[in-house]
């Protein structure tokens, strides 16, 4: 390692956001739109494209029905995540949903980027749903701030070489990369790529600190583990 970290890429759900968020939010959301939003936009090219993988994943199955199966089992499906962006997105702009973020995130976010560090996100959801949530945060618009975004088509995110992937994309060695994320495998697989890796122990998501990675309780705490930049003011709430 070369203990200098020059970017952070950031999980999101359990490490930047409630789980709570995203599955009693994001997700009721979407099961409950899916329908509707298939008859209505089921024929525009790019939903159509992702049908047509969803039907050669699950053949002889009607497609909505994959979807809502694979929905109902959490599976980390690409073609879901895609459908379930775009459902996200109409949420959003319409201003029906608004991106949780632990009141710590966003000031060390910005002292990070403001002190030269590269931000990525890599989570299981598709890059709209990471996109969307950031640009409609509590927190307000922090896209500004990212400078990567990848979801499962870079690959699984217990799977070393997606983070070496990530790292050439960043145009890093990946020791100078630090991820973070609540799943120990996740990182297992970002330390055998060569990043730094740190799990995110948010009290409020139920977080079991693994003993294999430094754990963190909040974002100000990686930054001072780290030797990050520190928020100028202390977060509130």
């Amino acid at each position: 390692m070369s203990g200098t970290v020059r970017a952070v890429v950031l999980d999101i759900e359990g490490t930047t956001s409630a789980i709570a968020f995203v599955k009693e939010t994001l997700f009721p959301f979407a099961e409950g739109a899916l329908g509707g939003f298939l008859r209505a936009r089921g024929e525009d090219p790019a939903v159509a494209g992702l049908l047509a993988e969803v039907r050669a994943l699950s053949p002889g199955e009607e497609p909505e029905a994959a979807l809502r199966g694979w929905m109902a089992r959490d599976e980390k499906v690409t073609p879901l995540k895609a459908l379930q962006g775009l459902i996200w997105r109409q949420g959003f702009e319409a201003g029906r949903l608004r991106g949780h973020l632990w009141p710590d995130v966003a000031p060390c976010l910005r002292a990070w980027a403001a002190g030269g560090i590269a931000l990525r996100v890599y989570s299981s959801g598709s890059v709209e749903a990471q996109r969307l949530l950031f640009a409609h945060s509590e927190a307000g618009d922090l896209t500004p701030l990212l400078s990567g975004f990848d979801d499962t088509r870079t690959g699984p995110k217990r799977e070393a070489a997606s983070y070496a992937a990530i790292a050439a994309s960043a145009g890093m060695a990946p020791a100078d990369m630090l991820f973070l994320s609540d799943v120990a495998e996740e990182l297992d697989a970002a330390a055998a790529a060569g990043m730094a890796a740190c799990q995110v122990v948010r009290a409020a998501d139920g977080t079991v600190a693994s003993g294999r990675h430094p754990a963190c309780a909040t974002f100000p705490e990686v930054a001072a583990r780290f030797g990050l930049p520190a928020p100028d003011v202390p977060p509130s709430g």
